[in-house]
C-alpha cells in the first residue's frame, strides 16, 4: 500500500563486486528499480558509458555541484571525487519508485545521515584473500594501489554494523537472490505500511 518507493543503498569494500551484482540484478530483472547514476571525475574505464555507468564530469563541475547543493553525497576516493545527484533520487522515490544506490562506505554513511529510512545492503567478500585477487584480476590498479585498498577495507567491513543486511558475493547469483529476498520482505515490513492502515481504519 505504500506509496514511497524504496530507496536501497547497495555499498562495500571497493572490488567486492558491487558493479557485477548490480549489473546482474538489471540483466535479469529480478525486481524493478531505477538506478541512480553517480557522477564522478576519474577517467572511464573501458566499456564504461558516460550517463550510464557514471556521468564524467571535470573537476569543476563537481566542485560547482557541491556548492550548489546537488549531490545527496559525495567523497574523495584514491584521488577522485564521487557522488550521487540528489534531485533525480527524490523525483524517483516520490514516484513510488525503488532507487538502488551503488556507493562507498563513506558515501552511504552520509545518505543515511540525510536518509535513514533507506535498506543498507552490506555486500562483503568471502575473505579478504577472495577479494584481492579480485582486485588483481581486475587489472586497472598498480600492486601498491592494491594494498591500499584492502587495508582500507579491513576498516570498513568493521562499519556493517551500521547496516541492515550483510550479503556474502561469493557467487553473483547468490548475492543477487538475497539482495532480492531483502527487497521483498522490505516491501512488506510492518515499518513501511503501517501508516496506510493507519489511514485506512481512520477513514472507516
Amino acid at each position: 500500500m505504500a506509496d514511497k518507493g524504496l530507496l536501497l543503498v547497495l555499498s562495500g569494500p571497493s572490488g567486492v563486486g558491487k558493479g557485477t551484482v548490480k549489473s546482474a540484478i538489471v540483466e535479469n530483472k529480478v525486481f524493478p528499480f531505477e538506478y541512480s547514476v553517480s557522477m564522478t571525475t576519474r577517467k572511464p574505464r573501458p566499456g564504461e558509458v558516460d550517463g550510464k555507468d557514471y556521468f564524467f564530469v571535470s573537476e569543476a563541475r563537481f566542485q560547482e555541484a557541491i556548492k550548489n547543493g546537488e549531490l545527496l553525497e559525495y567523497n574523495e576516493y584514491v584521488g577522485h571525487h564521487y557522488g550521487t545527484p540528489l534531485a533525480p533520487v527524490k523525483e524517483m522515490l516520490h514516484e513510488g519508485k525503488d532507487v538502488l544506490l551503488e556507493i562507498d562506505v563513506n558515501g552511504a554513511q552520509k545518505v543515511r545521515e540525510k536518509m535513514p529510512d533507506g535498506v543498507f545492503i552490506f555486500l562483503t567478500p568471502p575473505d579478504l584473500y577472495t577479494l584481492h585477487l579480485r582486485l588483481e584480476r581486475r587489472g586497472t590498479e598498480p600492486e601498491a594501489v592494491i594494498r591500499g585498498r584492502i587495508k582500507q577495507a579491513r576498516n570498513e567491513i568493521l562499519e556493517m554494523a551500521d547496516y541492515d543486511y550483510a550479503v556474502v558475493n561469493d557467487t553473483v547469483a547468490n548475492a543477487v537472490d538475497h539482495i532480492k529476498a531483502i527487497v521483498d520482505a522490505e516491501h512488506v515490513s510492518v515499518k513501511r505500511v503501517i501508516d496506510d492502515y493507519r489511514k485506512m481504519v481512520k477513514e472507516d
